[in-house]
């Protein structure tokens, strides 16, 4: 179906009006007016783009600005923004590839980090024997925050079963929990503390919850200084400087928006009657609803979810996403047509 705005609480088809539970944008961002406004003033101040190498002799402060605000939200070290979520994935895999003996990663792994020649972590549903064995090397782990077709953050406790001759780096795709999940949306970088992991990388695309196309990447400063000096990064235009700028003067809008999703999603728990057919974390925004015609049933109701073929597999995919910008009223239309489902 093709629309011609932007498909916030309410999606337009054909002159109706429908509610909408799909999409990525968890905060409600791309229509806040207050965001909307911080980013029109910014385009003012910074232009609608920026073309230049981040390592010209000319620095926009807004970088600056941006990433020191970032590496304060994620409680990292440092961070650094690019373009999009995709690129950040790929500049951490190019610096990765030089100093990995092997990589490992989990089940449905974001193309974002996925690197040719990498080892599953699971074999038959048990860990990669070569995980366990004495040899000295090592290690990167590849995983998504979130994984796909669930709604709690992975349990990354398993990395304490790796044998100890492993030199272990973590890669973790926050792109579905940073704004979500963890103190006022911070992600669940901060609270990964494993003694056997060297060193932990987040990427992120910030085009999701956060409501600005770019991407981010946090870790260590040598790290981030590393991604500095690659060719990749040195010959890529960045991330656009007034959405970077944003990222710090919506701080407040972040945390209020989130407060407002997590009540609803309280709201929606006190709420839902529990049914084995529908998979609901009340700290995630994504229902899964397993139900026979949902899709059918809920567009008789003028709901529209996300829909499509998921690419394992030969099954529909119908994934409910709540967002801040839900009302009451539109969460009591949905929770009484799951309930009678």
């Amino acid at each position: 179906m093709k629309v011609d705005q932007f498909p916030d609480r309410i999606i337009h088809i054909n002159n109706e009006d429908y509610l909408y539970f799909g999409g990525t944008a968890y905060l409600g961002l791309p229509t806040n007016p207050e965001f909307q406004q911080l980013l029109f003033k910014n385009i003012v101040r910074w232009g609608t783009a920026y073309g230049s190498s981040r390592s010209a002799n000319v620095k926009l402060s807004a970088y600056e600005n941006g990433e020191k605000f970032l590496a304060r939200y994620i409680n990292a070290e440092s961070a650094l923004t690019v373009s999009s979520g995709m690129l950040a994935g790929k500049l951490v895999l190019e610096v990765l590839k030089r100093e990995t003996d092997y990589f490992f990663h989990f089940p449905n792994t974001h193309n974002a980090i996925k690197i040719a020649g990498s080892f599953p972590f699971f074999i038959d549903k048990k860990l990669n024997p070569r995980l366990l064995d004495s040899v000295i090397e090592k290690i990167t782990i590849l995983t998504d925050s979130v994984p796909s077709l669930k709604t709690q953050p992975i349990d990354l406790s398993i990395l304490n079963k790796i044998s100890k001759n492993k030199e272990i780096t973590l890669l973790i795709d926050e792109s579905h929990s940073l704004g979500i999940l963890g103190k006022q949306g911070r992600g669940i970088y901060c609270n990964i503390e494993l003694p056997n992991i060297k060193r932990k990388i987040m990427i992120a695309s910030l085009g999701k919850a956060m409501g600005l196309s770019g991407g981010a990447i946090a870790s260590d400063l040598e790290f981030i200084n590393q991604i500095k000096s690659i060719d990749t990064f040195v010959s890529s235009a960045g991330m656009n400087p007034a959405f970077v700028q944003t990222l710090v003067d919506a701080e407040p809008i972040y945390i209020a928006q989130n407060k407002k999703l997590r009540d609803s999603l309280t709201y929606i728990k006190a709420n839902l009657i529990t049914n084995k057919k529908i998979l609901f974390d009340a700290d995630y925004p994504l229902i899964y609803p397993k139900i026979a015609a949902i899709n059918s049933i809920l567009l008789a109701n003028k709901i529209i979810v996300t829909n499509f073929q998921y690419p394992t597999g030969n099954k529909e995919l119908n994934r409910i996403v709540i967002t801040a910008n839900h009302r009451k009223e539109d969460l009591d239309v949905l929770i009484r047509i799951l309930n009678k489902s």
